[in-house]
């Protein structure tokens, strides 16, 4: 089973993604799962989402305590939250960011998912453009796929602009 923890901070859509990841897998054939760690998040707080993809049926329901991949938000959260807590010793990182963040334990993947929402959505909501840079760097679900969960999640122009983040960042993340 793969199990993925997104680390965002409250506004950045990090429970949207975690959704529409999980509709993606689906959509690929796979058995999925998605849900948040509440608490009392606030908009700027940091958050956790998680989801689970498996070639079987899911019965597990408890937080993901030891996850294969991670998918960070908000690269400041690197200095806030130790976001590769429980990290599988051969899982990575799909993070925003233009830098190499300071993580020397993990495969770590890039894309500036900031610059792509903003230029594309007129706003720093990242987690469509995230979901781009995982599809390219675990290869776990297809592009196809979450662009058509995308679709189903959004209408209109905001489906249109967010496959768009979502092709882009795609195209742009270093693997």
């Amino acid at each position: 089973m793969i199990e993925i923890r997104l680390h965002g901070r409250g506004g950045q859509g990090a429970v949207t993604a975690a959704e529409v990841l999980a509709v993606a897998a689906f959509k690929d054939g796979k058995q999925s799962q998605a849900f948040p760690k509440f608490g009392p998040e606030r908009s700027g707080a940091p958050v956790e989402a998680y989801c689970r993809i498996d070639s079987k049926f899911i019965n597990l329901r408890t937080q993901v305590y030891n996850p294969t991949h991670l998918v960070v938000l908000d690269p400041t959260l690197v200095s806030v939250v130790d976001v590769t807590k429980g990290l599988t010793r051969d899982g990575i990182i799909v993070m925003n960011s233009d830098t190499k963040p300071k993580i020397d334990s993990h495969k770590v993947y890039m894309v500036h998912a900031s610059k792509i929402a903003t230029e594309v959505l007129g706003k720093p909501i990242v987690n469509t453009a995230m979901l781009g840079a995982f599809a390219k760097a675990t290869k776990l679900v297809s592009l196809e796929s979450i662009l058509e969960a995308i679709r189903e999640r959004f209408s209109g122009e905001l489906a249109e602009k967010n496959a768009k983040a979502i092709k882009r960042a795609y195209d742009e993340t270093a693997v």
